[in-house]
């Protein structure tokens, strides 16, 4: 990968003083390698298959939730769980992955493995929560990897300010997933920015798979496809919904 540094994390080499508390959540890269210059830890795609499903956050945590309310709590779900759903509901007070991992990790560890996280990186963002939010999708993504989680990278990229880093940590010629349920690509003043990033993306990671939430329906993943990547896409749950009521009317 370019430009990549292996070193021991500095934040292990510090001895912490009594009483310290790792409010940064230190642990998750423990183990890891960083980009030189960002600073974003790399992280490993574990997982060389495609997933048969793609469920949501939310919906796994209610799912964990059921299912122990049966008195089954050894269940196995063969599906990634996926976080194209809005921050509120992953990153939010009370139900923040980052705030409370372990609490996090009761449920994801029922399932085959996570698509990292999509903390946004919207456009109106200042840079430095846009870099954060890539070094927490990244990081929370290399503690799966320690904990022996199947990881996929997502890949999420802004305006062309955060194409210095938005890609970093994240190995070549692997499987990549990407969001297009809220990336406003229906919208023809917003579609040329997204397509840009993405063949930008495709040329720093050099990505054999892209997996998409969402739709695939568009001219420049055809263009993907006519170079020989593999694109598979599944529905978002709101366009299943829509489906559904088609058949049923």
């Amino acid at each position: 990968m370019k430009n990549k540094i292996i070193q021991t994390n500095s934040l292990e080499k510090a001895q912490p003083r009594n009483g310290c508390v790792d409010m940064w959540n230190a642990f998750m890269v423990k183990e890891a390698e960083f980009e030189r210059g960002s600073d974003i830890p790399t992280c490993t795609c574990t997982d060389a298959r495609v997933p048969l499903q793609l469920i949501s956050y939310e919906d796994a945590k209610a799912i964990y939730k059921q299912k122990l309310y049966a008195g089954m709590p050894d269940f196995f779900v063969n599906a990634y769980i996926h976080f194209y759903i809005d921050d509120q509901k992953f990153d939010g007070k009370r139900s923040s992955i980052w705030l409370y991992p372990d609490k996090a990790l009761e449920a994801i560890r029922h399932f085959a493995g996570i698509i990292t996280p999509d903390f946004s990186t919207n456009a109106d963002f200042p840079d430095p929560i846009k870099r954060y939010n890539t070094y927490r999708m990244r990081a929370f993504g290399c503690w799966m990897n320690q904990l022996g989680i199947p990881v996929i990278n997502n890949v999420r990229w802004g305006t062309l300010e955060t194409w210095s880093y938005c890609f970093d940590g994240i190995p070549q010629s692997g499987i990549v997933s990407i969001g297009t349920v809220a990336s406003s690509i229906k919208l023809l003043s917003v579609r040329p920015n997204f397509e840009i990033g993405l063949f930008k993306m495709v040329k720093t990671l050099k990505p054999h798979t892209i997996i998409i939430y969402g739709s695939d329906k568009y001219p420049f993943f055809d263009k993907l496809k006519e170079e020989g990547i593999n694109i598979i896409a599944f529905p978002s749950k709101t366009s299943e919904a829509f489906a559904r009521r088609i058949v049923n009317e």
